[in-house]
Formats: structure tokens, sequence, C-alpha cells
């Protein structure tokens, strides 16, 4: 099973961690001052660490799909 996970722009992260600290899997992590995704977890996909990142470095992207046409 494929799950989805946020997307990081690395460049972007401040390191301030907000967003370490809103995810219930334990799925981010600093390294090297920046975020992460921590290999191994599954993402939820509850959108948490995108809401509370102020410099927009964490991005969750969806399809959306649209059944019958």
């Amino acid at each position: 099973m494929l799950f989805e996970m946020p997307v990081i722009d690395q460049s972007r992260c401040d390191g301030c961690g907000v967003c370490i600290t809103v995810c219930a899997r334990g799925g981010l992590t600093l390294v090297n001052g920046v975020v992460a995704i921590v290999p191994g977890v599954e993402c939820d996909y509850c959108t948490m660490c995108e809401a509370v990142c102020v410099t927009g470095a964490i991005a969750c992207p969806f399809e959306i799909v649209i059944e019958g046409l």
C-alpha cells in the first residue's frame, strides 16, 4: 500500500520544529537543522504539519478524483 507523504522544501525550513510537535505519528524530525520525514513511519495525512508551517516549507498536495466522467 502506498501512503501519501508531505512534500518538504528544506530550503524554506527555518528549523522551528513546530511541525514535529503536531505530528501525532512521530513522522517528522530535525536533521541538520531542517525538518525531514522519519523513514518507515506511516503518515495519516492529517495536514497539521502544513497548517502550522509559517514558512510554507511543508505542502500536503492531494488529487481530486471525480467519479463517473
